[in-house]
């Protein structure tokens, strides 16, 4: 499995620069002058101007806001300094130092480091750590599970996942809750049943990427009864958020259905995410993970391929149609061997 960290947890109070401007209503008056001739830039810009500004008199919180708007727009050297000015006395400012060590964010890679800010979020009896404590545990569990930072073990991924999944809870880490439906389904032996279990948590919770891999599991009967019904409504609810696997394996789903038409307009589609989308955007906007995403759009490479190379449901090109099959091998190699070899016997 190849993680990524748990995003910044709502805080109970302050969630966002939004919430801050509803307490603080002059915050973004000037927004709704003359709206039409703000671009983002100009809004970042005075939003900047106006968080300064708060600093100056005093508001603790404007600085952690300033840190984490320099975080949303990707300037990570000077969230970095924000955070680290801060970080003695903001928990969610060490939170973010830790994400920014372990995943090398506008500062090299130091895995340690990372995770000792998260154990201190874990190990704080203020009460303001509360709603971070789960979330750290999750990042903590990532790191054992990749062995760095600390020795690897995925005994103790486990018990951390566990711990930051809270048996279900909504306002736990639901990333961890669905992080269990994926090791449960990939760990040997598999544990198919416990898999399915936080994979349906996960999604209850609004999780994009369990919704789709429960489709998957009720497809092909993996830790529960096989219900195609089931799976048809899971898979489809997760492409209509954004689920790109999902959406690749309903693809496959149209081509063995022969329908050939609808095959061809999703997949040459989601085969060409990346000409307007870069897969980190995808993986920013969706929260489901970069293997997942290439597997997706690796299924749709293939079957608009293979549509193209025999005119279903779309004129015969077969140039075109050798363009795609690269393309699903560069997405995702194993996949593209798999499916070729299916081809080679033909069973597609």
């Amino acid at each position: 499995m190849d993680l990524t960290s748990e995003k910044l947890p709502t805080h109970p109070f302050y969630t966002s620069i939004a919430q801050y401007a509803a307490k603080h209503q002059k915050f973004f008056q000037w927004k709704s002058d003359k709206p039409d001739h703000y671009t983002h830039a100009i809004l970042v810009d005075k939003a900047l101007q106006l968080l300064k500004e708060r600093i100056k008199r005093g508001d603790s919180l404007a600085s952690f806001l300033r840190g984490q708007l320099y975080f949303e727009e990707g300037w990570y050297q000077e969230a970095l300094e924000q955070f680290e000015e801060i970080a003695d006395k903001d928990h969610q400012a060490t939170y973010q130092l830790g994400v920014m060590h372990y995943d090398g964010l506008g500062t090299p890679t130091n895995a340690e480091k990372g995770v000792e800010y998260m154990k201190k979020i874990l190990d704080s009896p203020c009460p303001k750590t509360g709603h971070l404590k789960f979330a750290a545990a999750y990042n903590l569990g990532r790191a054992y599970y990749e062995g760095r930072g600390v020795k690897r073990s995925e005994e103790e991924a486990e018990r951390m996942w566990l711990f930051a999944a809270d048996n279900g809870n909504p306002k736990a880490s639901v990333k961890a809750q669905s992080t269990l439906g994926l090791y449960y389904s990939t760990k040997e032996p598999k544990e198919l049943e416990k898999a399915f279990y936080w994979h349906s948590e996960a999604c209850g919770n609004g999780n994009l990427e369990s919704q789709g891999a429960l489709g998957l599991m009720y497809f092909y009967g993996q830790g529960i009864c096989q219900n195609t019904e089931a799976a048809l409504h899971c898979l489809r609810e997760a492409a209509e958020r954004g689920n790109v696997y999902a959406q690749g394996i309903l693809v496959e789903y149209y081509y063995k259905m022969k329908f050939f038409t609808k095959c061809v307009t999703f997949s040459k589609r989601i085969a060409d995410y990346d000409e307007v989308l870069d897969v980190p955007m995808i993986v920013k906007v969706t929260d489901c993970l970069p293997e997942f995403i290439h597997r997706g759009m690796a299924l749709a490479s293939f079957y608009y391929a293979r549509c193209l190379q025999l005119g279903l449901g779309i004129l015969k090109d077969e140039a075109t149609a050798k363009h795609y099959y690269s393309k699903a091998c560069h997405l995702n190699p194993a996949l593209a061997d798999k499916l070729h070899a299916l081809l080679i016997c033909q069973r597609i």
